[in-house]
């Protein structure tokens, strides 16, 4: 057995993660004042050929597999979960496209941003909406990470619906991903398409969960990074601060944390790619991602002591984006029950055989 990863996506997380450290993390605080990353960022961001990695080749892809993506979402989310969020037109909503629409739907869709640079499709996910293709689906998200939309992808409880008009994106004041934009989206219209199919409503939104649980590992993996090396260059009594037992102890456990994580998301991701019923295992990741992100980001800014709530260092913002991307793919109570579902199912497998 071996976990290594590929030569191929060597070369890739090499590549974004240059990416991510010459373009993002030093213009972080821009973008997160002006509530976007800027245009000339996305094309070469797209020239890199990073955004539809994980989608088929004929469809304009590079087929690489969600594996693949997640590890690009790991890399842009340590330099800012924001801009990684602001630099994906399409996002998670392809997932749900893919899952309900098909393969030629997800292609009209991937040629028009293609010809449109400023188009994006923004996703809501709302268990209340019930979607058939006769009837207006009705509702609110009251903040959802992305300034704008043209077009609004919604995930139910057993179905999908797609809304290219009848909805409307008014500005708010958001807490964190603040380089994605902050909205609150009200919609009433009738879906230009709409799909009742609970079993694909599983699929999509497993690899929906993986997709924010990469960017939060991303997030914690540098807020555990950023604190280990302040501790290792700032002294007290005589040593630097990390040689001290306690706080030694909590950068060793916010460090397995992290690597704990990363295991997860990745062994989900790979039993997806293998063409397995991964939705438990993504559930129990974007769990374990919630919960490394309650541990490592209000430690990292204790480490920091007074300093961890300054906006010259980054993990007063890794605390605020890792919760915030703790509320989207459904949220924590949600996924606890698919996860409990998960368990319980492959127990009532093991019983009868």
């Amino acid at each position: 057995m071996n976990f290594a990863c590929n030569e191929t996506d060597d070369i890739l997380s090499e590549t974004i993660a240059r990416f991510a450290a010459e373009e993002l993390r030093p213009r972080l605080r821009e973008f997160e004042a002006a509530g976007s990353v800027s245009q000339d960022l996305h094309t070469r961001f797209e020239a890199l050929g990073f955004v539809a990695v994980d989608l088929p080749e004929d469809l304009g892809g590079a087929g690489l597999g969600l594996t693949t993506r997640l590890q690009i979402n790991r890399r842009l989310a340590e330099a800012d979960a924001g801009a990684a969020l602001a630099l994906d037109r399409l996002g998670p909503a392809a997932y749900v496209i893919e899952a309900f629409g098909g393969r030629d739907l997800l292609k009209r869709y991937l040629d028009l941003l293609a010809k449109r640079p400023e188009m994006r499709v923004a996703l809501v996910i709302d268990p209340d909406v019930i979607s058939a293709p006769k009837s207006s689906v009705r509702g609110e998200a009251a903040w959802i990470a992305s300034g704008c939309a043209d077009v609004l992808v919604g995930l139910g409880r057993a179905g999908a619906w797609l809304l290219e008009s009848g909805f409307v994106i008014e500005a708010v004041r958001g807490a964190a991903l603040h380089a994605a934009g902050s909205s609150r989206v009200r919609y009433d219209g009738r879906p230009a398409h709409a799909w009742h199919d609970p079993s694909s409503v599983a699929r999509a939104l497993a690899k929906i969960r993986l997709y924010y649980a990469a960017l939060i590992w991303g997030v914690v993996a540098d807020a555990a990074g950023f604190s280990r090396r302040y501790a290792l260059d700032r002294v007290a009594f005589g040593k630097p601060i990390a040689h001290h037992q306690a706080l030694a102890f909590l950068i060793v456990d916010m460090h397995i944390v992290v690597e704990r994580l990363g295991l997860l998301i990745e062994d989900a991701a790979r039993r997806i790619d293998a063409g397995e019923d991964g939705a438990a295992d993504a559930a129990s990741a974007f769990i374990d991602a919630i919960e490394a992100s309650r541990f490592v980001g209000p430690n990292a800014v204790q480490i920091l002591g007074g300093h961890g709530f300054m906006r010259d260092y980054p993990v007063e913002k890794a605390m605020r984006d890792c919760r915030a991307l703790g509320l989207l793919g459904g949220g924590l109570d949600a996924a606890q029950d698919d996860a409990g579902a998960g368990l319980a199912s492959a127990k009532s497998q093991e019983l009868a055989a």
